[in-house]
């Protein structure tokens, strides 16, 4: 009979792969990733922005499983930027929730359902091609 698994011989845990990108601690970027990342938002991406547009610094697209998570994750995001002291944000598209635009001043962030993601692909639209960051 096998020896059974003790603390000693257990595989320890694998701690997950954070595939966020780098952004400065503190930053309204790092909030918006975090906020995000703890919705468990799925395939956030960020693009830098900067010398493209004046528009934003950054964008950051996510997707949601439903409407409904899609809405939740963006009244979070825009309370927790409000009391984090970055200010006011605009939101459009929250009563269909299928994609829901916040604009943050600097970063703009664009949550989708999977479907409307794949649709509208602002990845490669803005010349960036996925989470590797390979355009």
């Amino acid at each position: 009979m096998p020896d059974p698994i003790t603390p000693s011989t257990a595989i320890p845990a694998a701690k997950p792969v954070s595939t966020l990108p780098e952004s400065e601690p503190g930053s309204l970027h790092a909030l918006i990733l975090q906020s995000l990342d703890d919705d468990q938002a799925q395939e956030i991406v960020s693009i830098p922005l900067e010398g493209k547009t004046s528009v934003a610094d950054h964008m950051v697209i996510a997707s949601g499983r439903s409407t409904r998570q899609v809405a939740a994750m963006a009244q979070h995001l825009a309370e927790r930027i409000k009391h984090g002291g970055f200010g006011h944000v605009r939101i459009e598209g929250l009563p269909a929730a299928d994609w829901v635009l916040i604009d943050a001043g600097d970063i703009v962030v664009h949550l989708f359902r999977p479907e409307v993601r794949n649709f509208y692909n602002l990845e490669r639209m803005w010349g960036f091609d996925g989470p590797s960051g390979a355009a």
